[in-house]
């Protein structure tokens, strides 16, 4: 699944969601496959929210590939698609890749600048990739 937009101005999951729906996939990822009306009883803790609002929102990420929905008897259950991590790990391979199509190498650059401020586990794991790639391209 691809999400369309991408918001530099917010930050964690308000970057991929609108705020409502950032809310409901944490309440998701934190609880797995819930009604609408028990997404909506653990949104209404901190803000009135409309049910029918809850509803519209859920069936839009439905729509959009980011839940499931599974109709026991009478009710739908909402599970999200993908772990956090894995929505995340998506998402962000996703941004690279689309960066380095647009930009090339201007983003290696920017994000090797960007390693002074990561542990040298990271680094070390970069250097063990990079030989990897290496090893690759001669044995091919």
């Amino acid at each position: 699944m691809k999400i369309r937009k991408f918001n530099m101005q917010e930050s964690g999951l308000n970057r991929f969601f609108g705020p409502l729906e950032a809310k409901i996939m944490d309440i998701l990822w934190d609880n797995e496959q819930m009604t609408i009306k028990e997404v909506q009883s653990v949104l209404e803790k901190e803000k009135s929210t409309n049910f029918n609002t809850v509803m519209t929102v859920m069936n839009r990420l439905v729509e959009k590939g980011i839940l499931d929905r599974k109709v026991v008897g009478r009710s739908s259950y909402y599970n999200p698609v993908q772990s956090r991590q894995d929505f995340l790990n998506t998402q962000s391979k996703e941004m690279t890749h689309e960066l380095m199509d647009e930009f090339g190498n201007v983003v290696v650059s920017h994000m090797l600048d960007a390693l002074e401020d990561v542990d040298d586990d990271l680094v070390a794991k970069l250097e063990l990739k990079i030989k990897e790639l290496k090893k690759d391209k001669r044995n091919e």
